[in-house]
């Protein structure tokens, strides 16, 4: 019982574990732990799994901007409609991928830049504030697999929130 009277008082802490999975690729992990030692535990076991390695703070992060992300369904607006409103609305970058468009702009004007998206657009897909890797990190065809399980492993953990990584697949 009094086990059960504690967990109501937990209190949860965001942390972020940073490091280099399999060839190098540039790691950032976002949590919600109530237990900082079994997260930190979990993330180095995924790590080392890998043959990677977790590192210190800002060992992974320098190679990452942190900004503002308003992805926008494409059947809200067309691909010469959203770069306009994008520009007008603030933001400093607007790509149009298969399936959505995504709006970057500085982490502090987020919410300006979707208050004046919201004008125009009534359903968004997110906001949030993301790791995007400065430069990308290109995997051959054969280690693909291996990268993804890890990726995917770190995911799957049950107090991992974000990974963010600066791998790009399907470039060889």
């Amino acid at each position: 019982i009094d086990k059960s009277s504690n967990n109501t008082e937990s209190n949860f802490e965001n942390l972020r574990y940073e490091g280099f999975g399999p060839d190098r690729i540039a790691i950032i992990v976002e949590t919600l732990t109530d237990n900082k030692n079994r997260t930190a535990s979990n993330i180095r076991t995924i790590f080392q799994k890998s043959g990677g390695s977790l590192g210190t703070q800002g060992s992974a992060s320098h190679n990452f901007n942190q900004l503002g992300i308003i992805k926008i369904d494409k059947k809200e607006i067309s691909d010469e409609n959203i770069f306009e409103l994008a520009i007008e609305s603030g933001a400093d970058e607007c790509i149009s991928k298969e399936k959505f468009h995504e709006v970057q702009c500085a982490m502090s004007e987020i919410y300006n830049v979707k208050k004046n998206l919201e004008k125009t657009i009534a359903n968004f897909i997110s906001t949030e504030i993301e790791w995007v890797p400065l430069n990308s990190v290109n995997i051959e065809k054969d280690k693909e697999d291996s990268v993804i399980n890890f990726l995917e492993t770190l995911e799957d953990d049950d107090d991992v929130q974000n990974v963010f990584s600066n791998v790009n697949f399907g470039s060889n």
